[in-house]
């Protein structure tokens, strides 16, 4: 029992080193510049049934506060609720919507929304790509385009700002961003080599980027799109991803059921839908996780000390993201059960995949089959 505390605690002393923690990359620390020209941006919005949430999201893009030239296209992918009639009673000049066109073969449903937006957006030197459950603050654009400008960077993305109201939000959604930075830290994102990530909810591309790496097309059955875009545009120049307050979103989960077909949607993917990485994924959460609390509390001896200083490191490194979404520093001791939902949550998504439901996201199964 000692030689699993000790791995356990070297395991998160590791972690801890590593930085993957830090709340402080993000877009007010970031540095920016105002380019001599700002360049022409479009926004390109893929919606499907987000009647609820369509006229917050277009209306605060409409409200961008942007120096140079900036539209929006909204591409109605098939909805059937009003959607595109919401986003139309807003009488923005800024807006433009288009009709998306039924899914085509071996494609997911919302990068074909976003191809067919991008399409039809013209020659901007910018895309911006958001989705409509995303509020933005006035000043959003102009802070991602002086991020871009001040590293001549390729691609710039904001990890949304996740509701974090009910009481399931609460309890789960904080780790989820936490999880999240474990799998792409963000200092390490922003380097000029290694990893690339994006967060889908917002992100500014340059367009010549983009087709160079192949366009959209070049990934158009991911389920992860946004961090397989952001290794697809890290490979054309420098890209950058860091947390905010300005960008937010506005899609309640008002209980755990739907932030668990959230994470289901894509959990088996990030794994390669291998049975293999699935086993040894379960195992090493229950070995970084589930081991420390279990041996602090009813280990012995050396066990006992190991297991109780690996749940204090745990603890202390959920405490900046718990200090971002103003939760108490006592969700940290809880972190051992959040992980054990975030867990089940990656077993349900690899159920789903075998029963041909994997990618369940408005009505559609996206999941590559035959793997």
């Amino acid at each position: 029992m000692a030689a699993i505390g000790a791995v356990a605690l070297l395991i998160w002393i590791g972690l801890i080193g590593s930085g993957f923690w830090r709340t402080d990359i993000n877009d007010v620390h970031a540095a920016k510049a105002d380019p001599a020209h700002w360049p022409s941006v479009v926004a390109v919005v893929p919606a499907r049934n987000e009647m609820d949430v369509i006229a917050r999201s277009i209306g605060s893009l409409a409200a961008q506060d942007y120096p140079g030239s900036f539209s929006i296209l909204l591409v109605d992918d098939n909805s059937d609720d009003g959607t595109a009639e919401v986003a139309r009673s807003l009488g923005s000049d800024r807006l433009r919507i288009q009709s998306g066109a039924p899914l085509a073969a071996g494609w997911t449903g919302k990068l074909w929304a976003v191809s067919q937006g991008i399409a039809a957006a013209g020659a901007p030197d910018f895309l911006w790509l958001t989705d409509a459950d995303i509020e933005h603050a006035p000043d959003t654009l102009r802070t991602l385009v002086g991020i871009a400008a001040a590293g001549d960077r390729r691609m710039v993305s904001f990890m949304a700002k996740l509701r974090c109201d009910a009481p399931a939000e609460r309890a789960l959604i904080p780790a989820f961003v936490f999880f999240f930075q474990m799998l792409y830290p963000f200092a390490w994102v922003n380097r000029p080599k290694g990893i690339g990530g994006a967060a889908g909810g917002c992100m500014l591309v340059r367009r010549d980027a983009l087709e160079a790496a192949g366009g959209i097309a070049a990934i158009r059955d991911a389920l992860i799109d946004d961090c397989t875009l952001g290794t697809l545009i890290k490979r054309q120049g420098p890209i950058w991803l860091g947390l905010t307050n300005r960008s937010r979103s506005i899609r309640p989960y008002d209980t755990a059921a739907p932030i668990a077909a959230m994470i289901a949607r894509s959990a088996y993917a990030q794994l390669d839908y291998s049975p293999l990485k699935l086993v040894g994924t379960v195992l090493g959460l229950a070995l970084v996780y589930f081991a420390p609390p279990v041996l602090a509390l009813f280990g012995d001896g050396a066990a006992r000390w190991l297991g109780l200083a690996a749940w204090i490191l745990m603890a202390a490194s959920f405490q900046p993201m718990l200090a971002f979404y103003r939760r108490s520093p006592l969700w940290g001791l809880a972190l051992p059960g959040i992980a054990a939902f975030y867990a089940g949550c990656t077993i349900l998504s690899a159920w789903q995949h075998k029963q041909g439901r994997g990618g369940m996201w408005k009505g559609r199964a996206q999941a590559a089959l035959g793997k």
